[in-house]
């Protein structure tokens, strides 16, 4: 009897373990083509961003265009205008220089303060046993270093007038 029991234990488990293989298998060949389902999903959501980028740099190039054809139109306009009116040679109806376009969007200073008092207040957090002060005193220390690189990161782009 115990060898009738052991064969079919024995026959049992050979039978599991050729059927978890199988089963193995098929869930491999399964994740695989999710694999390239997912890679070819990426990869069209690339090409589409690809082509919305152009669309949108032809767009900005055609503004860009516009504008620069009109800011030439009004200097020519101004010029004219100034030479009748001072009756000699003047070359620029601004004095030489050129009025700068504004910068949109976040100043570095903005995202260094950010970007610097969110450190500081996990920063704080964690080193400081009560939690509450330290994200406190951890995030003001770190919005103010964060805005003070941010700023002289403003003034080597140009975005703010460095200091004389």
């Amino acid at each position: 009897m115990k060898k009738i029991l052991v064969v079919i234990a024995l026959s049992t488990s050979v039978l599991f373990a050729c059927n978890n293989k199988a089963k193995e298998e098929a869930a491999l060949k399964q994740q695989q083509a999710e694999k390239q389902l997912a890679i070819k999903a990426v990869k069209d959501s690339l090409r589409l961003d690809s082509f919305k980028k152009a669309e949108v740099a032809k767009v900005e190039q055609e503004k860009e265009a516009k504008h620069q054809a009109e800011l030439a139109a009004a200097r020519r306009a101004s010029s004219s205008r100034s030479y009748a009116s001072s009756g000699g040679g003047s070359s620029s109806a601004y004095g030489g220089t050129q009025p700068t376009a504004k910068k949109k969007g976040w100043s570095d200073a903005a995202k260094g303060a950010v970007i610097g008092g969110a450190a500081g207040a996990v920063g704080g957090a964690l080193i400081d046993k009560k939690k509450g002060r330290g994200a406190i005193i951890g995030g003001l220390v770190g919005a103010g270093g964060g805005y003070l690189i941010g700023r002289g990161e403003d003034r080597k782009s140009g975005r703010v007038q460095p200091k004389n």
